[in-house]
């Protein structure tokens, strides 16, 4: 019987499955079963007390088209991926560009750039709201003796809020950018801009006729893992605003985390408004997906 079995899953047509086992067993524990869960929750009145439990259809859905705090969380989302992902892939591939070279000052830089994208988003939302705090922040302290900017608190005012939010997850994040654009430049070949080179054409020309387009895969790749990141933002906001000022900050996730997991406790609900996330997360980065992904077949 065993040499039966061996003898199966070693045929050519079947081996492709063992190998494939662990990840598909993964992802169905750790993916498929939460999303199924999510989606009947979702028809549920259920709190997390597991108290008066009964099917609700869909009045969550319908609850959460009528809610304004829903409508203003998932405004905020949209709002910080549209501005956050563009300055990521911006600076990323303009630092890129500069240190893409064999030199020990572009190793070093290129480490340097990337240590924030290892660490913790929590702790440094941590040390920004600390740098930036009003009361004991260096920054404010600084500005005020040089610059005789009082009563600055980024964090705490409607108007810097959410900028700062952006602020701090780009500085953290374009290091995961640069890095996959690095490699991207470095496998540009050589002769491409070195002929440009001696034809006349200068840096700036290079950039935009070579270097650019030979990217253009690895900048899909950037623009869809950004974009359905940026579209989940929780960690930082959680850290520094907590939502505010007067909700300016308050994502989707967040409010999620809000509705389900603090008063008033309701995870029918809470889960109805992560169906809805998923469903804004596919409608955004499928059609960007298959825009890249046709333009790169006819590329070739």
């Amino acid at each position: 019987m065993l040499k039966k079995f061996k003898a199966y899953w070693y045929r050519q047509d079947k081996v492709a499955y063992v190998f494939l086992a662990p990840s598909l067993i993964i992802l169905f524990l750790f993916a498929f079963i939460p999303l199924v869960s999510s989606l009947v929750i979702s028809m549920l009145n259920m709190d997390i007390f597991f108290t008066d439990i009964h099917f609700d259809g869909l009045a969550n859905f319908a609850r959460a088209f009528g809610d304004e705090r829903f409508w203003n969380a998932l405004k905020n989302t949209v709002a910080f991926a549209v501005l956050e992902v563009p300055l990521q892939i911006v600076i990323g591939l303009l630092i890129a560009n500069a240190i893409a070279g064999t030199s020990l000052f572009s190793k070093i830089s290129r480490s340097v750039f990337f240590i924030p994208v290892v660490c913790s988003m929590a702790a440094i939302g941590v040390v920004w709201s600390l740098l930036l705090d009003g009361n004991i922040g260096m920054v404010p302290y600084f500005l005020k003796k040089w610059f005789g900017i009082s009563n600055l608190s980024l964090f705490r005012e409607m108007k810097t809020a959410m900028g700062t939010v952006i602020a701090m997850t780009v500085w953290k994040n374009f290091g995961y950018t640069m890095s996959i654009l690095v490699v991207g430049i470095q496998a540009i070949p050589s002769d491409y801009l070195e002929a440009a080179e001696i034809d006349g054409a200068t840096k700036r020309q290079r950039f935009f006729r070579i270097t650019i387009p030979q990217l253009l895969p690895s900048l899909g790749f950037c623009l869809i893992t950004n974009l359905i990141g940026s579209l989940q933002v929780f960690d930082q906001v959680y850290v520094t605003t907590g939502g505010g000022p007067q909700r300016a900050t308050e994502t989707l996730v967040y409010y999620i985390y809000k509705t389900g997991f603090t008063n008033p406790f309701n995870l029918g609900y809470a889960s109805a408004i992560s169906v809805l996330m998923l469903i804004v997360i596919l409608a955004i980065s499928l059609p960007v997906y298959f825009r890249m992904f046709k333009a790169e077949e006819e590329s070739r």
